[in-house]
């Protein structure tokens, strides 16, 4: 197991760099990410190349056992490449200058930034590429994470050079951005520009276009920068660090290029949801590379400084998270930073060596966490564990986010709440793209699935006529890959699957979602208050919300209906027999009450078992290969039996209390039996209940 942070002695005086080795090999530090930002530091100015600090420290950390993750350090570059070369500078909508004195400063299309950069890269690789203490190497830094999109005249001349090589000619692009509506029709790619500032509502599909671009512009940097190092002749494995579901990077798309995935996480303690987002965020980057363990680059160990307010972490909760991320796939275990820093814009945030010094919570909590994972045994990789994928598609999270549509939609929100209803439920997921959809698994739940390729249409056909279960809807199967109708109209893909044909949107009234989405290190956005509508389910019924589609029946079963507004009596839930499989849809956006009642039944209906059945409320349970966590979030006491043994110990576990944010890695097969129940709180005092692990 890594263990270890963010290092930055280039803002520390050198008389300390042999304190930080002795205090990183008593919390247990086995690996550091160095240089991320020492541009400035390594190259003072652009004749002058300074490497004989870096010598010093990557041999001092060498000489105490400690790893290191090299960056490139290209994330942030010095004054005086702006300065002397103002054709860097990324620019906004309205075409102003982004300037230096903050980070990320930088035009990612630039060949003038590319060609610094990758000098830069070229010496490091070949003065450290056969050093024994680079073990890793840390490309960039949370590409795109402050600049999202650049307007500038580099992004104009790239993007018309990346249009000319997608479509080939001018007649190929209008047709596929349907230019004759608002005469927008092009002569020729040099009469294209980014979307800059306009009056009114852009072309939509060249704003699709526009995010593919942007995030193949973020992966050429990667690229280029991985090319400089195989050329130097690294063995080392490569990444960057991703920031979960961060929307303008399609990460699913960057996967391939990766050794080895990294995420940086930083769950807001004051989110209700809090446990659920990173528990979303966890399987989402594990998915990306199946079978392949990940590693977490940056968490923090208490506050943040960038939240409008930021509390710091309960005692406990830091080594509940990191509990979070090993049971979801993680091998290794890293913050930022080590040491707080005593200048800057993050001087606020914590680190693993706090200001206060070793006499600190922070630290205490720091070393037992260390200790703790050096105790536990090499980790199964994170297997086929998940028989349930939710889809999840950064295309259709630009597309259906789009203006002009029927309803405003958080699609990252939308996802969250479904993602919320199977985590309750304790099942393992997957979150992969349509296209990745197989028979590995019983139950696929696809939400707001506007824009459907057809590759991904043939493969959620494949897997329900093979025998799967599909939940999908509401606004699923919409547009294609240019952001335009099918002839047809709506559901031509998934309409026979689903059994149904779609007549009409039924958009319903008021705010429907709060639009603020989730950043690298956002919280959700949230439902707002609108028009609700009620849809009867047996003798239950449930609120649903932004559309009440109008669909009708063609072979499918109606399960559940609406009860009033203009959809009253029409299908709300439907159930249709495809090949050896079914297909759910759902014509609204359930409520909480809706989506628990909801997933529970398609759930049972395809088979589908939790890892831990019966769970008491605010534990979380998951499985990777042998190794079942158990992590008590809650704020009371619970009883567990467990017929396993402790993975840190080996000792059998048997009877167990966890405290509120205890953690339990148990080694246990597949199909064993174990009881779960709560002690001492009236609460959770259901009893003790047989639990089979699955």
């Amino acid at each position: 197991m890594l263990y270890g942070a963010d290092y930055n002695p280039d803002q520390w005086p050198e008389e300390v760099w042999d304190d930080d080795v002795r205090l990183m090999r008593e919390a247990g530090v086995n690996i550091v990410s160095l240089g991320i930002f020492a541009w400035s530091r390594i190259q003072p100015s652009e004749e002058v190349w300074d490497f004989a600090w870096l010598d010093r420290v990557i041999d001092k950390l060498h000489a105490g056992g400690i790893g290191v993750n090299l960056a490139t350090a290209t994330a942030s570059p010095p004054p005086w490449v702006s300065a002397r070369y103002p054709e860097t500078l990324p620019a906004d909508e309205s075409g102003a200058s982004y300037w230096p004195g903050s980070r990320q400063h930088f035009a990612p299309s630039s060949p003038t930034y590319r060609r610094l950069a990758g000098e830069l890269v070229r010496r490091i690789a070949e003065r450290y590429v056969d050093h024994p203490a680079v073990v890793m190497w840390h490309v960039g830094n949370e590409f795109g994470c402050h600049l999202w999109y650049d307007y500038s005249d580099a992004a104009r001349d790239a993007y018309r050079s990346w249009l000319r090589a997608r479509y080939g000619s001018i007649a190929e692009l209008n047709d596929a951005w349907g230019t004759s509506f608002w005469s927008q029709r092009y002569g020729g790619f040099d009469e294209i520009f980014p979307p800059r500032l306009a009056p009114y509502s852009h072309n939509p599909s060249s704003m699709l276009d526009f995010r593919r671009f942007t995030s193949d512009m973020l992966l050429e940097c990667y690229l280029m920068e991985r090319e400089i190092l195989l050329a130097a002749g690294a063995t080392q494995p490569i990444s960057t660090n991703f920031m979960g579901p961060f929307k303008p990077a399609d990460y699913a798309k960057w996967a391939p290029f990766m050794d080895v995935i990294a995420d940086d996480c930083y769950p807001d303690p004051t989110n209700p949801h809090r446990v659920r987002d990173a528990a979303f965020q966890r399987d989402l980057v594990r998915s990306l590379k199946p079978g392949v363990p990940w590693l977490l680059w940056e968490q923090a160990t208490d506050a943040v400084n960038w939240r409008p307010a930021n509390p710091g972490k309960r005692a406990g909760v830091l080594a509940a998270e990191t509990a979070q991320s090993i049971a979801r796939g993680a091998d290794g275990i890293m913050f930022f930073q080590w040491r707080q820093s005593r200048a800057g814009s993050e001087k606020f945030h914590s680190a693993m060596l706090p200001h206060a010094g070793t006499g600190t919570r922070v630290w205490r909590e720091v070393t037992e966490l260390g200790a703790r994972l050096a105790a536990l045994p090499e980790l199964p990789p994170p297997g086929r564990d998940a028989r349930v994928a939710l889809v999840f598609d950064w295309e259709n999270w630009w597309s259906v986010e789009e203006r002009d549509h029927p309803v405003q939609i958080d699609y990252l929100a939308l996802v969250l709440e479904w993602y919320g209803a199977l985590h309750a439920r304790g099942l393992m997921v997957d979150v992969v793209a349509p296209e990745r959809v197989g028979g590995e698994y019983d139950l696929v739940v696809a939400p707001v699935l506007s824009l459907l390729r057809d590759e991904g249409a043939a493969a959620l056909t494949r897997f329900v006529e093979g025998g799967g279960t599909l939940l999908t809807g509401p606004f699923t199967d919409v547009v294609d890959a240019h952001d335009q109708f099918r002839a047809g109209g709506f559901l031509t893909q998934l309409g026979p699957v689903l059994g149904l044909r779609f007549e009409d949107f039924g958009a319903l009234g008021g705010p429907s979602t709060g639009g603020t989405g989730v950043g690298a290190q956002g919280s959700p956005g949230r439902a707002g208050d609108g028009e609700t509508v009620e849809v009867v389910l047996d003798t239950d019924s449930f609120r649903g919300r932004l559309v009440a589609e109008v669909v009708h029946p063609v072979g499918a079963a109606v399960v559940a209906t609406f009860a009033d507004g203009r959809s009253a009596g029409a299908p709300a839930l439907t159930r249709h027999a495809f090949g050896s499989g079914e297909a759910w849809y759902v014509a609204t956006m359930p409520d909480a009450a809706g989506l628990e009642r909801v997933v529970a039944l398609v759930a049972e209906a395809s088979g589908v078992r939790p890892v831990v059945e019966n769970l008491p409320p605010g534990v979380e349970a998951a499985r990777r290969g042998d190794l079942v966590t158990l992590v008590n979030h809650g704020d009371h006491e619970v009883e567990v039996v467990v017929e396993g043994r402790d993975a840190e110990t080996g000792a059998v576990v048997g009877r167990r209390l966890l405290a509120p944010h205890q953690v339990l890695f148990a080694l246990a097969p597949a199909d064993t039996v174990r009881r779960v129940g709560a002690a001492g709180r009236p609460a959770h005092a259901a009893g003790e209940a047989s639990l089979v692990v699955r």
